[in-house]
């Protein structure tokens, strides 16, 4: 990226220059060598962001941040309704409510590691992953709709999980005002058979080992232990949200004009908060992350059998699950006074910080966990939110390592076959249907995680808790 380009905030903050028809600024977070490694489009996309009606405060980009659809990913943004405010499908992104969730073991390295074989086998069985791979679980059209409107909660009633798991979800498991009505049969059709799934691309679950505490104190209340393991799942919305996300960019891209919206970029076809048109994709988004908070729920589901079968004594619990790509309503203090805001979080993750009243009571008084996923060869992070008048960035932080290559670029460098040799010989055992996907997410195509995170902690956007290093790795 052109250094010239930008100007330092402080030790992790640069602003872009001030370009043409800049309606806000436009901020990202690094540090030197990242601000360097970054490609130009980045920059490129949020000045776009920042042209978009109703924008409040900065346009913000992560540590992790890179080229997307429309908005960079790791890409932040706040539109007020009653400014003009707009809701952007591409500041969303096609994988709705893609995240993250983490599970206690209580096992130790020692008692795991002559499992680990069996572990890797069991899970890559009871785990359908891969491009199109559909489930165990098969829905009707009826039956998907009270998925839409019941995430989590549903999950749990059908009896794939706990009651206690809900109080340790984003938004309790399941967000309100989702509207199957406003979700095409085309959508309906393709998440019929997925509930329960991995899917493809960067998605993965992984059996780890905390190596690192970083805060003693958090690690504590969040039930972390060095030496012991965690289970992470990565995934989304899956089909559902792909298409949702096809069909609303479409539609919001031919009603530009009608709403007097002149779009800096197509892929930044969005619609008034408070249109016809916005209120009905806010709908389906939101049946699309109640559709994703169910996906990982039946997944951890499958992971608890595969620990009952073959570790009994271990009885996995959820420490917390966070989504990305979504945008939410919430309520943020602009210039001394607070307002209602629409924030989109394309890549980047919500990162409550101590007190906030949306965090459950066991959690309130260190702020909630973001879960920041790395490589399958390298490392990933427990944090925690940074207060919240310290994050600038309408609580929000970074969510993953961030690609460094693209896939096409990764996959014409290295082998998946040899990737998994290499792991292999390091102790990382990896199962995948797909060595052409092994090879699109080999480690050196992503940033260093470790880097990310230093950069995320000294921004004021959250603080590090632990540090975990892979051990399986099941890859859609």
């Amino acid at each position: 990226m052109q250094r010239e380009n930008w100007e330092r905030m402080g030790p992790a903050a640069w602003r872009l220059r001030h370009g043409k028809d800049m309606r806000v600024p436009a901020i990202l977070y690094a540090d030197e060598t990242l601000l360097a490694a970054m490609d130009d489009r980045v920059g490129e996309q949020l000045a776009n962001v920042t042209r978009l009606p109703g924008i409040v405060g900065a346009a913000h980009a992560m540590p992790d941040a890179h080229w997307g659809y429309g908005f960079p990913i790791g890409g932040v943004a706040a539109f007020d309704p009653d400014a003009g405010g707009v809701v952007s499908a591409g500041g969303v992104g096609f994988d709705i409510s893609c995240g993250v969730r983490t599970l206690l073991t209580g096992i130790s390295l020692a008692q795991f590691a002559p499992l680990r074989h069996a572990f890797a086998d069991d899970l890559a069985r009871r785990v359908p992953a891969g491009m199109g791979r559909t489930g165990h679980v098969r829905l009707n059209d009826s039956q998907l709709a009270d998925v839409m409107t019941g995430g989590a909660h549903w999950a749990v009633l059908q009896g794939y999980g706990e009651a206690a798991d809900l109080a340790r979800i984003e938004d309790g498991g399941q967000v309100p005002h989702a509207k199957p009505g406003d979700v095409s049969a085309r959508a309906f059709a393709r998440m019929r058979e997925e509930v329960g799934t991995l899917g493809s691309g960067n998605h993965y679950l992984e059996i780890q080992a905390v190596t690192r505490i970083d805060d003693p104190a958090a690690a504590g209340t969040l039930g972390l232990v060095r030496g012991e393991l965690v289970v992470t799942i990565h995934c989304g919305s899956r089909g559902l949200g792909h298409q949702i996300g096809t069909d609303y960019l479409h539609e919001m891209v031919l009603a530009a004009p009608a709403f007097g919206i002149r779009l800096p970029d197509r892929e930044l076809a969005c619609a008034p908060i408070q249109s016809d048109l916005g209120r009905r994709y806010l709908g389906a988004m939101r049946a699309a992350i109640n559709c994703a908070l169910a996906n990982r729920q039946v997944i951890t589901h499958w992971v608890r059998e595969s620990f009952a079968a073959l570790l009994p004594a271990a009885r996995p619990r959820l420490l917390y699950d966070v989504s990305h790509n979504t945008c939410k309503e919430e309520t943020h203090l602009v210039d001394g006074r607070p307002r209602r805001l629409f924030v989109h979080r394309k890549g980047a993750t919500r990162a409550l910080g101590p007190g906030d009243p949306a965090l459950p009571d066991s959690l309130r008084a260190i702020g909630q966990p973001v879960l920041v996923g790395g490589s399958m060869g390298t490392g990933s992070f427990i944090l925690i939110g940074a207060p919240g008048a310290s994050n600038p960035a309408f609580g929000s932080a970074c969510h993953g390592a961030g690609r460094s290559l693209s896939r096409t670029a990764a996959s014409r460098r290295w082998s998946g076959r040899q990737v998994v040799a290499d792991l292999a010989e390091r102790g990382i055992l990896v199962r995948s249907a797909s060595m052409r996907g092994v090879a699109e997410e080999a480690p050196d195509a992503y940033k260093s995680v470790d880097r990310v995170v230093e950069v995320a902690e000294a921004a004021g956007l959250a603080r590090k808790v632990a540090r975990l290093e892979p051990l399986v790795c099941i890859k859609g």
